[in-house]
């Protein structure tokens, strides 16, 4: 069974094939994917592929995406989740995006608090690692103030646009989080 995950003002749930629409409508827009080493959607089906991926990867033990949901709308504003998850070395790296409409308002790290504690505890991860781009300003500063350590740069790590990007590698460590 799926986990649900609340925090006062969001619900993390499974993401569902009626997401599609939602997903496809931030995942269309560059500004959301400038951050996300993956080209805008071009369409429906792109969304209903990531879906399906999120589900295949959570079947097969290699990772678990929520979607975000505000309560007070029941609107899907983002997800949330772990990939390269690695239940023998209790490792996992985080990754998430907001509806542009939904940036500044705190949700992301609220989520991202939650989702820490899951993996921490639920999951047994000692790891939790994140790949940021060097120019992502606010999720640079969102995972220090959450505790991060910043371990260094990945020279040109990763391709947006055609374009080969630095990246900051990040970690949490379970044992400096307790």
């Amino acid at each position: 069974m799926f986990p649900i995950l609340e925090t006062e003002r969001i619900r993390l749930r499974e993401i569902k094939k009626e997401d599609a629409n939602r997903i496809f409508s931030y995942f269309s827009s560059d500004e959301v994917t400038r951050y996300y080493g993956q080209d805008s959607f071009q369409k429906i089906e792109d969304a209903e592929n990531l879906i399906e991926l999120f589900h295949k990867n959570y079947s097969e033990k290699r990772g678990i995406r929520w979607g975000i949901e505000c309560k007070l709308t029941n609107e899907l504003i983002g997800t949330i989740g772990f990939h390269l998850w690695s239940p023998r070395h209790k490792r996992a790296e985080i990754g998430y995006e907001l509806h542009p409409d939904q940036w500044g308002n705190g949700y992301a790290q609220e989520v991202v608090a939650e989702v820490l504690s899951y993996g921490f505890t639920v999951m047994e991860l000692t790891r939790i690692g994140a790949v940021v781009f060097i120019e992502n300003d606010a999720s640079n500063k969102l995972l220090l103030k959450l505790g991060f350590e910043r371990e260094g740069i990945l020279k040109s790590y990763m391709y947006q646009d055609g374009v080969a990007h630095d990246t900051y590698i990040y970690s949490l460590i379970k044992s400096k989080t307790l």
